[in-house]
C-alpha cells in the first residue's frame, strides 16, 4: 500500500473516532441534564447542588440575583424545595454542543407549579458543563422565563 493511502485511512479512522467520542459526550451531557431534572423532580437539594462545580454560577429563573458559591446554589434549591408543592421540570428542545472538556446544553423546559392550581411555567435555559474526571459538572446555569410569542 502506498504511504498516501495509509495516511488517508489513518485520517479517516481518526475522524470516525472523533465523531464517536463527540456522540458519546453528547449522550453524557444528555444524561447529566436528566440527572439534574431527576434531582429537581425529587426535590433533593443536596443531590442537585452536587451536580454543580465549586466555581459554578447560577442565574436562576426566579432569583433576583446571581449566585456564585456552592452554599448559594444549595440555599437556592433549599428554598425551591421548601414549598409544600415543589415544582417539577420537563425538558423540551435541547441543543448540545461539545468542545473538548466543556459542553453547552441550551433549550427549553417547563416547570409545573401548584399555587392554588396547577400552572405551567415555560422557561429557557443554558447549562454549561466541564468534565472533571469522569463527571460532567455544571459550571454555568442560566434560566429565564420564556416570552409569550407575539401574535402576528
Amino acid at each position: 500500500m502506498r504511504l498516501t493511502h495509509v495516511l488517508s485511512i489513518a485520517v479517516l479512522l481518526t475522524g470516525c473516532q472523533t465523531m464517536q467520542s463527540q456522540d458519546v459526550a453528547k449522550l453524557e451531557i444528555l444524561s447529566a441534564t436528566r440527572a439534574w431534572a431527576d434531582a429537581l423532580n425529587t426535590c433533593n437539594p443536596a443531590r442537585i447542588a452536587a451536580l454543580y462545580d465549586r466555581e459554578a454560577v447560577l442565574w436562576a429563573t426566579t432569583s433576583s440575583s446571581i449566585t456564585s458559591t456552592p452554599e448559594g446554589v444549595r440555599k437556592y434549591f433549599d428554598g425551591v424545595c421548601a414549598s409544600p408543592t415543589p415544582p417539577k421540570v420537563q425538558f423540551g428542545e435541547q441543543l448540545i454542543r461539545v468542545h473538548g472538556d466543556t459542553a453547552i446544553d441550551s433549550g427549553s423546559y417547563t416547570f409545573t407549579v401548584i399555587e392554588g392550581r396547577e400552572m405551567a411555567v415555560p422557561a429557557r435555559f443554558t447549562l454549561a458543563y466541564r468534565k472533571v474526571g469522569e463527571q460532567w459538572l455544571i459550571v454555568d446555569h442560566h434560566s429565564s422565563l420564556r416570552p409569550v410569542p407575539r401574535k402576528q
